[in-house]
C-alpha cells in the first residue's frame, strides 16, 4: 500500500481530475443548445415557471425543422449542380 495515493471519491480530491461537465444537449442527444433555450424561455416571461422538459422539447422541434429545411435546400443545391446552399435554394 502506498501512502501517497489519494483515496477515491469526492472527499479525497486535492487538485485532482475534475469531472467533466455534461450539457443537457448532450444528455438529450441534440445539437441545439437546451440551456440557451431555457434561458430565453425564462427571460421572455412567457410563463411564471418553465418546466425542465420544455426547453428540451423545444430544442428537439427546432432541430428537426432545421434539419428538414436544410435537407430540402441541399437537394435543391445538388439539382442545380452546386456544392453550397445559397438563399435561393432555401426559397425553392
Amino acid at each position: 500500500m502506498d501512502a501517497t495515493k489519494t483515496p477515491k471519491g469526492a472527499g479525497g480530491r486535492k487538485g485532482g481530475s475534475k469531472k467533466k461537465a455534461v450539457t443537457r444537449s448532450v444528455k438529450a442527444g441534440l445539437q441545439f443548445p437546451v440551456g440557451r433555450i431555457a434561458r430565453y424561455l425564462k427571460k421572455g416571461r412567457y410563463a411564471q415557471r418553465v418546466g425542465s422538459g420544455a426547453p428540451i422539447y423545444l430544442a428537439a422541434v427546432l432541430e428537426y425543422l432545421t434539419a428538414e429545411v436544410l435537407e430540402l435546400a441541399g437537394n435543391e443545391a445538388r439539382d442545380n449542380k452546386k456544392t453550397r446552399i445559397i438563399p435561393r435554394h432555401l426559397l425553392l
